[in-house]
């Protein structure tokens, strides 16, 4: 019996248990930020324990920093967390892509910019999202800050083995629809716990011709999804995203090896779901979850449960209303979902030679520096500035609201982000998930767009 993608490197990476019973596996790259690893360097030093693999523990800022005046941290719990990362880079010995450096920049962006993330590996992060990396053949999940700390000792993480669930997609998609839209749609359709005990693959023509930027976007809100691991088969595309980043050594031995994961012709999913998405719409939420979402020219639903009614009361929308006729405040380009350098680009066709409407307060926070100074170079942040966007520096910035940005209560905001929960974005802002461009084209008109209308 042949295997799955899935399989083949949760096999290989191994180290004892038998099937069906929690595993221990060597994790090959540890990424973590300033949030969930205080507690675990603690542990560390109670226990008087030294770092496994520091080799392979590389650390970034991006929660809590600042986008505006970077060095001038207002928040005293913020700036704790900080420093007290960068002193425990420093005690033991990890490398940090530190405030300011070229390097620096949210987790789930400097990993693949920088070559550490590569098909095969096992890679944990201290954050959910870290489901981004599967998109390029890894198993690559989120942990706790226990977890953190088992990894910081041992190198290894007990894991039990999920399911496997195939959701093979094709078809082209039409002009104005992104993999955003794609994401967005299978968990309005399927529900936010539809991938519960499965790891997902994505397969399909159509993911086969998503850029490397795109299939991230996916992989990223596979946890939107219940799911803890998102995965796609490494191709052409991939090596060559890897091909000449700096952590990228031995990329010819490597690349032979990662031609060989693939998931078997005969390979048996647990369940298959399958999409075309050749008559797809762009997507945009209404709600308070991920799942609450509609294709841009559905009225929104009739209350179905009192979880609706909660949110239709949070968001202060009806019934039978469309996206259309939401009176937007504020327009954020960023996140660890959409703030790389085609989802800027796709967004500045859109904004050149045009201008944010006066009801709007836009921003754009490029994911890391390397993003920020390749749009730079390339003109783009003149093209946001031109128009009346702020042009910030990189981090997570108001996808979460442990910063000082943050949406004004009772204010709705077009999000390029992966959550759309009560107070995400700051205490009582009202969050609506839509990819780049149709962001991009609410900051110009005021409201929700019919994109594909718009776009060249």
């Amino acid at each position: 019996m042949g295997q799955t993608l899935f399989d083949k490197v949760w096999d290989k990476h191994v180290l004892h248990g038998n099937v069906g019973d929690p595993q221990l596996l060597y994790i090959d790259l540890h990424l973590i930020h300033e949030v969930t690893s205080p507690q675990a360097f603690e542990g560390l030093r109670i226990q008087n324990r030294r770092l496994r693999r520091p080799d392979l523990t590389f650390a970034t800022l991006d929660h809590n920093v600042p986008t505006i005046d970077i060095f001038n941290i207002k928040d005293e719990i913020a700036n704790k967390q900080i420093t007290t990362l960068q002193k425990n880079a420093k005690d033991f010995g990890i490398h940090i892509f530190d405030m300011g450096s070229d390097e620096q920049g949210i987790v789930h962006m400097v990993g693949p910019e920088t070559g550490l993330t590569q098909p095969g590996k096992t890679i944990v992060c201290g954050d959910s999202h870290t489901a981004t990396h599967g998109a390029f053949g890894a198993i690559a999940f989120g942990i706790g800050t226990s977890e953190v700390e088992h990894v910081f000792a041992t190198q290894t993480l007990w894991q039990t083995k999920p399911k496997n669930l195939k959701i093979d997609i094709n078809g082209n998609l039409p002009k104005g629809v992104y993999a955003k839209d794609i994401i967005l749609y299978l968990i309005n359709q399927f529900g936010v716990d539809f991938g519960t005990g499965y790891a997902l693959e994505f397969t399909g023509e159509t993911i086969k011709k998503l850029s490397m930027e795109a299939r991230m976007t996916i992989c990223n809100m596979a946890i939107e999804a219940g799911a803890k691991y998102g995965i796609m088969q490494p191709d052409e595309t991939t090596f060559e995203y890897v091909k000449d980043r700096p952590y990228a050594n031995n990329f010819d031995q490597s690349r032979s090896e990662w031609k060989q994961l693939y998931s078997d012709e005969d390979a048996i999913f647990d369940k298959v779901i399958e999409v075309d998405v050749s008559d797809l719409e762009p997507q945009v939420t209404w709600g308070t979850n991920p799942e609450m979402g509609v294709n841009f020219n559905i009225p929104f639903p009739t209350i179905k449960d009192s979880n609706d009614e909660r949110a239709y009361q949070y968001m202060g929308l009806e019934p039978g209303q469309k996206a259309e006729d939401i009176e937007l405040g504020y327009v954020f380009l960023g996140s660890c979902t959409n703030a790389r350098i085609t989802d800027l680009i796709e967004a500045s066709h859109i904004v050149k030679g045009n201008h944010v409407h006066p009801n709007i307060t836009a921003i754009v926070v490029p994911g890391s520096r390397t993003v920020k100074k390749e749009a730079e170079s390339m003109g783009l942040d003149k093209i946001f500035k031109e128009a009346g966007f702020e042009w910030r520096e990189p981090g997570c910035s108001m996808c979460l609201g442990m910063n000082p940005d943050q949406v004004p209560e009772g204010v709705h905001c077009a999000s390029t982000s992966n959550r759309n929960f009560e107070g995400r974005q700051g205490k009582g802002a009202r969050t609506h998930l839509v990819s780049p461009a149709m962001a991009a084209a609410a900051a110009i008109n005021g409201r929700f767009v019919d994109v594909r209308k718009v776009v060249v």
